[in-house]
């Protein structure tokens, strides 16, 4: 199964060195992770403009759903019934039901999602199935997803994040002699 990101996401921290195209990209990021309208309507261009070349008629789009039903809903619904009705896809929003509040996973570092997540089995079995996700770190909460789609029957084909996290790993001071 194939996992892309289109783009790069960089970490607060690292954002004053940043160039000015990346923190724009980022404030977008982290706008549309809040629900703001201008950023939805972003983030669901560049997806549709990622997703074109593919033939996804017979396939259902569906947000990894977010820490909260409220959030949730904020974040994707809009979001998730514009790149559908761009690339021609089927919306599977209203098939996932986030059911109360789990912690957030950077918080509480645990990605099982069976708690507060109630998957509609009988819409999902057997249908192709390409999941959205916004920023992918380690790709456990997305593997996890992935793993509760599939024992619902789904065939994930893909999973697109919006920006993959940017690895910021110290380099070893060696010296040579």
């Amino acid at each position: 199964m194939l996992k892309y990101a289109i783009m790069q996401y960089t970490p607060q921290r690292y954002m004053r060195k940043a160039d000015f195209d990346t923190q724009e990209d980022m404030r977008h990021l982290l706008d549309f992770k809040q629900g703001r309208r201008y950023a939805t309507k972003w983030a669901a261009d560049l997806v549709a403009r990622t997703l074109a070349p593919m033939d996804l008629t017979d396939t259902i789009i569906v947000c990894i759903p977010a820490s909260c039903e409220q959030t949730n809903k904020r974040r994707y619904k809009r979001f998730s019934a514009s790149v559908c009705a761009k690339c021609k896809a089927i919306n599977g929003f209203e098939h996932i039901q986030v059911v109360g509040k789990r912690e957030k996973v950077h918080i509480s570092k645990k990605h099982d999602q069976d708690s507060n997540v109630q998957i509609d089995t009988d819409y999902f079995n057997g249908k192709r199935v390409l999941l959205i996700d916004d920023i992918c770190t380690t790709c456990a909460t997305a593997n996890a997803f992935i793993e509760q789609m599939q024992k619902a029957g789904a065939d994930v084909r893909m999973t697109l994040f919006l920006a993959k996290t940017k690895s910021y790993r110290r380099t070893s001071n060696y010296q040579y002699n």
